[in-house]
């Protein structure tokens, strides 16, 4: 019903617009009408970018050559054993099918996931790609390498792609992309027809966030159009170990509609629990007792033949050394000015945005004009995070010209998918999963390293072995579980070298299969994770288990019971009554900081005035919307619920769902807390000392 339903809403809206369809009769007799009706469709559809299926591999390719093209090398490549035990899984493919990669971090997981899908495309004429990825910053790197991918198989078929997530619009690539669709010769272009709300997941080709793919199983408005959408493509989840158990289990209820819907799926991670693999392949219809039993990396395929599975070699990284460290800011700082102090480029990567912005302002204190300091998190207009992620990976990414001495202080925004490399990090304490990806950053390109840090070396804040490291005032156990972080501390402190990929699994699944905690842990810590820790894991998992269950809808109920006791919502970032969420954490608020000048409005403290109560011209719209932001203090979130938006915001489509930030001074005052917009350093909450997590 949700296909039919998905593909009833797309033809109405094309066939209702009186561009393409004007209100006149077409012709005397049906044959005709019919006729000339198609003629009109078929131009209504070139016009938006729809274009008729054609695969993109027509003709047999051996994997090396494949794998060539995919990178884009002229000269020759071999593929990485990954990708060639990959492969052959994929030879005999039998039907829409769910490929399991776990694999560590470089190991080639994303060309695998591209490769999978000439394939799964040539066996199953699925028409089209969909890649999710946790994040915004995430999809924005791998939307680059999607592009290249699909620039050397388009040939003179024109494909539509999108970028899809809430900062679409203002990614400089897109908007190159929109200039060019419909232009001769021009194989690769982005449709702004595909690209409004609700219409991403149309386009044959996309990159974006899980979240955009997880609206489909809520009961939200044309969550059936995003199912149509989704329907008979390949859908790439990657980093699937990075959820809690809430969006996990929307995962296992996307997973069963995409099985429903004549999909295929490529699941990735590095990190990946048993429990969760588990759990995501029963999603799909596979019995535990048929998953074979597979050392680290490993492969699973499940299609209409059943379960096979591969385990293969994979290079073996240089040892990291351990370092612990106090939680405190102050031992931080010193130990990452010490570091930089001997050449190279690193890393330190901390759990909340308050902490980083404390650092950076330390570091900035430390360390002299030579070196070069950048701040990477989450509370940047969405303008000034783009421009900072660029840096990044300007600085720090592939084929770069690096400086000589250079320090990123980020959050959790820098661990998972993106290509950088770093000659040393520093890290809080996370569960052992994310302090293995962002461990995956260190030593990850091949390239001549400073002498002082020719051995890989990672610094754990909060990992010293005697002692369980503070978790309130850090503001960590509001980040992560608890329990999580004990049984990471136990474990981890008692490590001197990770050897990767080796250690990987080993401490993945110690961690999280409840393995016995070291006979020498303080009994005072021991009784605080086996207790009151362990105690409050289990509540919060069974009650998140619980809520994915009571708001997921479910493919194989009968349509007349799917929406029973489900409830009806809007989607996040809309604004409107109740909100049904792909991830569940604190609420937040859609805003635009604004300065408040004499007589009116700027967008920037020196800019030209406007007047809110006014119409928007979109000329300024667009640059407002690319300025937004999403806070989450709690403070600030019931203080602009309870204000009305003025005229401008409520009445123009691109800012209905968002409202203004009124600066003065760069600031804005809400009781005791000042809120302050700092162009190096995003939104600073001041005035305010009660932990909290904001914005990761």
């Amino acid at each position: 019903m949700e296909w039919l339903a998905g593909l009833t809403s797309v033809a109405d809206w094309i066939g209702s617009n009186p561009v393409w369809f004007p209100l006149q009769e077409r012709s005397d007799s049906l044959v005709e009408h019919f006729e000339r009706a198609k003629g009109l469709a078929g131009e209504a559809l070139a016009a938006i970018g729809w274009s008729s299926h054609s695969p993109l591999l027509n003709e047999p390719d051996s994997t090396d050559r494949l794998i060539g093209r995919i990178v884009r090398r002229e000269e020759a490549v071999s593929a990485r054993p990954l990708q060639q035990y990959g492969d052959r899984l994929l030879e005999d493919v039998q039907g829409p099918a769910l490929l399991l990669v776990e694999a560590p971090m470089g190991e080639g997981k994303t060309e695998l996931a591209f490769l999978a899908h000439l394939r799964l495309q040539a066996a199953n004429r699925h028409r089209g790609l969909y890649v999710a990825l946790p994040t915004q910053a995430t999809g924005n790197a791998l939307f680059g390498r999607a592009l290249a991918f699909l620039g050397a198989f388009a040939g003179d078929v024109p494909l539509d792609v999108q970028l899809v997530h809430g900062g679409a619009g203002f990614d400089e690539r897109v908007q190159h992309l929109h200039d060019i669709h419909g232009a001769p010769g021009e194989s690769v272009a982005s449709s702004t027809w595909f690209s409004q709300r609700r219409r991403p997941l149309l386009s044959p080709y996309g990159v974006g966030t899980i979240d955009q793919a997880l609206f489909a199983t809520l009961n939200v408005k044309h969550h059936f159009v995003r199912l149509w959408g989704l329907s008979n493509r390949v859908v790439v989840l990657d980093e699937v170990h990075a959820y809690d158990t809430y969006t996990s289990g929307l995962i296992e209820a996307l997973l069963r509609w995409l099985k429903a819907l004549g999909s295929s799926v490529v699941l990735m991670s590095a990190t990946l629990p048993a429990q969760r693999r588990m759990a995501l392949l029963r999603a799909w219809g596979v019995a535990p007792e048929a998953v074979p039993d597979l050392s680290y990396p490993r492969l699973l395929l499940a299609d209409d033949a059943g379960l096979r599975g591969a385990t293969f070699a994979s290079r073996r990284l240089p040892p990291i050394h351990l370092e612990p460290l106090a939680e405190d800011e102050e031992s931080l700082a010193a130990c990452a000015a010490g570091q930089v102090a001997a050449g190279g480029c690193g890393a330190l990567i901390v759990n909340t945005v308050d902490r980083a912005q404390r650092i950076y302002r330390l570091l900035r204190e430390r360390l002299d004009g030579a070196v070069e300091l950048h701040l990477f998190h989450a509370r940047f207009p969405a303008d000034q995070r783009a421009e900072r992620e660029r840096a990044v990976l300007e600085r720090f990414g592939p084929g770069c010209s690096r400086p000589q001495r250079a320090l990123l202080v980020a959050t959790q925004v820098a661990e998972q998918s993106l290509d950088v490399d770093f000659d040393f990090m520093l890290t809080d304490l996370a569960p052992v999963d994310l302090i293995l990806q962002r461990a995956g950053r260190l030593h990850r390109h091949e390239r001549t390293r400073p002498a002082a840090h020719e051995e890989a070396r990672l610094f754990v804040a909060g990992l010293l072995p005697e002692r369980l490291p503070e978790l309130t005032a850090t503001a960590w156990e509001f980040v992560y579980e608890p329990y999580i972080l004990g049984r990471t501390w136990a474990l981890l402190s008692r490590e001197a070298v990770l050897q990767l990929p080796d250690d990987i699994d080993r401490l993945v699944q110690a961690v999280y299969d409840d393995d016995e905690l070291p006979a020498d842990l303080d009994e005072q810590a021991r009784g605080y994770i086996e207790g009151e820790a362990l105690g409050q894991h289990f509540a919060r998992r069974t009650q998140e288990r619980q809520q994915s269950l009571n708001i997921a809808l479910d493919p194989a109920e009968e349509p007349q019971n799917a929406y029973v006791c489900k409830p009806r919502g809007s989607e996040e970032g809309e604004g409107l009554g109740l909100t049904n969420r792909t991830r569940l954490g604190d609420d937040a608020i859609g805003l635009v900081p604004v300065h408040e000048m004499e007589g009116g409005w700027a967008i920037t403290a020196d800019g030209p005035v406007f007047d809110l109560e006014r119409p928007m011209p979109d000329g300024w719209a667009k640059l407002l919307f690319a300025r937004q932001l999403r806070l989450s203090r709690a403070a600030v979130v019931k203080h602009f619920q309870g204000i009305e938006a003025p005229a401008a915001f409520t009445e123009h489509p691109l800012l209905r769902h968002l409202k203004p930030l009124p600066l003065t001074d760069k600031r804005y005052v809400i009781g005791s807390l000042t809120v302050r917009l700092d162009e190096e350093q995003g939104v600073l909450y001041e005035k305010d000392s009660s932990p909290r997590t904001e914005d990761l």
